[in-house]
């Protein structure tokens, strides 16, 4: 897993990346992946509930983020998520 800064344009947001070299996801389940209990694999496939990135998803729409996946099969997937910087929530 890596982690890492991301550059944008809008200067009141600040984001990161976390990065993986697992299986990849396939660009048409991208919208479906942030479900909850949603899996593309079986149990016996792959371990896991189904929440992980549905949690993910909640606690960054709570605070007024974004999350986004950017990946195919078999070349890992990149999670970008942008939150408002502190300053700006504070103030508001």
């Amino acid at each position: 897993i890596d982690i890492g800064p991301l550059q944008g344009n809008d200067p009141s947001q600040v984001g990161f990346y976390v990065r993986d070299n697992g299986i990849g996801i396939d660009p048409q389940f991208h919208d479906r992946i942030f479900g909850v209990f949603e899996r593309l694999h079986g149990h016996t496939e792959y371990s896991g509930t189904g929440i992980g990135l549905a949690i993910a998803k909640k606690i960054v729409d709570s605070n007024c983020g974004s999350i986004t996946v950017i990946s195919k099969p078999d070349e890992g997937a990149e999670f970008r998520i942008w939150l408002p910087r502190a300053e700006d929530v504070l103030e508001a």
